[in-house]
């Protein structure tokens, strides 16, 4: 895993309260010890958060390219049942 952040399982990460994780520093979440996804937690001013959630959006956008299920038809799915 990263040496420059630290890391989190999904176990853990799951039972925060949403409070708890705006306190924290960015994470990696892992799960069986696989990456799962890294968390980038914001701090500072209002110039620093918009810089992080930029850049963010341009690493989620180019890992989207590639493949990935919308978020939206997975809770379709579990609406309707299909899951």
């Amino acid at each position: 895993m990263s040496e420059l952040i630290p890391s989190i399982t999904i176990a853990e990460f799951k039972k925060l309260k949403a409070s708890e994780i705006k306190g924290m520093k960015s994470v990696e979440v892992t799960s069986d010890g696989i990456h799962l996804f890294t968390a980038i937690i914001p701090h500072g001013d209002e110039t620093t958060r918009d810089y992080a959630r930029v850049q963010a959006e341009y690493l989620g956008n180019t890992s989207n390219i590639v493949g990935g299920v919308d978020p939206s038809e997975l809770t379709r799915e579990k609406i309707n049942g299909s899951v």
